[in-house]
């Protein structure tokens, strides 16, 4: 079985980049009682070149290669018209199956990145879950220390 990082070896594609975008609009009335800002999410991706967002709809699943130029901002644009958007890591190391669970939109962002965690069912849960990983992620960057380097405790 051909590993993923190998496809893009051979097919020399970039890295992806992801981002998860939380939005108030919805269709469904019933997703009025989910916290606001936070009542629908989907997945954009960008590989140097295009611009995808993964939009899981409650009927059909919208996928989308926006025609933009490269250098711009989507997610800026995105934030400006009032979402909520975090970068977000696509793990593709966890070699077991994802849990068995309903299909909605949380759950197809986190297929999309690889998050197996049962207890994420909300939009707003999924945003709590990124923004703790990205600040975790900034600590650990923060407080690396370098070969030849001293590190201090009190």
């Amino acid at each position: 079985m051909m590993k993923q990082h190998d496809v893009h070896d051979i097919l020399g594609c970039t890295p992806q980049q992801a981002w998860i975008v939380f939005t108030n609009q919805t269709d469904l009335p019933w997703l009025g009682m989910l916290r606001e800002g936070f009542r629908h999410c989907f997945v954009l991706i960008h590989d140097g070149e295009h611009w995808i967002s993964v939009d899981p709809m409650a009927n059909y699943m919208e996928v989308v290669v926006h025609n933009v130029p490269a250098h711009f901002d989507l997610c800026a644009w995105l934030q400006e018209r009032g979402h909520h958007v975090i970068e977000a890591e696509l793990t593709q190391s966890i070699k077991r199956s994802a849990p068995i669970m309903l299909f909605t939109c949380v759950e197809a962002c986190k297929r999309i990145l690889g998050i197996h965690k049962r207890s994420i069912l909300t939009p707003w849960q999924l945003y709590r879950h990124l923004e703790a990983q990205r600040q975790e992620q900034a600590h650990l960057q923060h407080t690396e220390i370098h070969k030849g380097e001293y590190a201090w405790e009190a």
